[in-house]
């Protein structure tokens, strides 16, 4: 069966993770009572894998996707017309690899201390295609967080004797005390290159956009009465190879400001009273981009690239390919680089996260 022409539809894909949340993903999902537990992630049109030690045999992390009513595996979709969903350009320099992995994360608590390799730490060192540069585009703040922020960077850092005598001994005041802890609030973006160190606060719901990996250093040993197995900390390896990772470049609250926290750049008019902005463009990362267009009348859009459409705002009906599809906050779908013009209809209002793989 063809699949052209269609726009795929994206059921809930909720994978385990080593820390509490996903009360806000439950409501989302229409799922009652809504409640926190070890399910705080939506992994979103996914073709990765996910690392979780002692659940190897549970293949978590890949989507399945819906479209002209069948479900099927997203790799297999887009396997199967490499061309159509991906784009002829994509398909030439990646493969069926969409360099993508998008996620809506909800921790109730804040998560452990981490890090991520670069993707030339990755190739060169882990034999991964990817490492994981990330980004966060915070949805909503849960009421009773009364200080939503994240932390990231060192603003002070240590010498890296100093930085594994903290980690061995699970100095963690001092190592909060070395980084910035950032203020969130809604409609915020922010960019975590990769190698360094950071962690979400407790409370917000977010689109993390990521290059697709599941790589990660966890060098804080015990979050929210859990105590991580040593297989989940140091991917396997030692804790002095792991040093490596770490960016202990000075990261200043200024640098934070100038690097980190990605503002809207005008892009383009999309019709009366409507328009596109970057948040993530190739100047900031090469590892995706990130788009956001505010509607508030009708209009029609057409990228011409595989991307993830995220209503993060009001709500809209989309048509395409003769479907006609209404969308409401956190609802998202898939829309393939040959979908071809797709029209909105904001009701009335509508602000919607565009998020595309890395341009060939």
């Amino acid at each position: 069966m063809s699949h052209r022409g269609k726009i795929v539809q994206l059921p809930p894909n909720r994978v385990w993770r080593t820390y509490d949340g996903g009360r806000c993903l439950d409501e989302l999902a229409g799922i009652a009572p809504a409640a926190d537990g070890p399910m705080p992630e939506d992994w979103v049109a996914s073709t990765t894998r996910a690392t979780n030690p002692g659940r190897e045999t549970m293949n978590e992390g890949p989507s399945h996707v819906v479209i002209a009513g069948e479900t099927l595996p997203l790799l297999e979709l887009l396997e199967n017309d490499p061309d159509y969903f991906l784009g002829a350009s994509h398909l030439k320099r990646f493969g069926t690899d969409p360099r993508m992995l998008v996620k809506l994360l909800d921790p109730s608590i804040r998560l452990h201390l981490q890090v991520h390799p670069t993707a030339d730490f990755a190739q060169r060192h882990l034999q991964a295609a990817s490492g994981k540069t990330e980004a966060y585009h915070i949805l909503s703040v849960r009421p009773e967080t009364a200080d939503p922020a994240i932390y990231l960077g060192f603003h002070t850092p240590p010498k890296k004797s100093v930085l594994k005598d903290w980690i061995e001994t699970q100095n963690i005041p001092e190592l909060l005390a070395a980084m910035n802890r950032v203020p969130v609030k809604s409609g915020d973006t922010l960019l975590v290159p990769g190698g360094v160190p950071h962690a979400l606060g407790e409370g917000l719901l977010l689109v993390e956009i990521q290059e697709p990996s599941d790589l990660v250093v966890r060098f804080e040993f015990s979050r929210g009465g859990r105590i991580l197995p040593e297989s989940a900390r140091f991917m396997g390896r030692s804790l002095d190879f792991c040093l490596e990772i770490f960016d202990l470049s000075a990261w200043t609250p200024e640098r934070v400001q100038r690097e980190a926290c990605c503002r809207p750049v005008f892009r383009r008019e999309i019709g009366p009273g409507s328009r596109q902005n970057d948040l993530i463009g190739p100047t900031q990362t090469p590892c995706f981009n990130v788009r956001q267009s505010r509607l508030t009348q009708p209009c029609v859009k057409n990228e011409r690239s595989l991307h993830l459409l995220f209503v993060t705002a009001g709500s809209c009906v989309l048509e395409a390919g003769g479907e006609r599809l209404s969308l409401q906050f956190g609802q998202k779908v898939l829309l393939p680089s040959g979908l071809g013009p797709v029209a909105f209809t904001p009701t009335p209002t509508c602000t919607l996260l565009e998020c595309h793989p890395p341009h060939p």
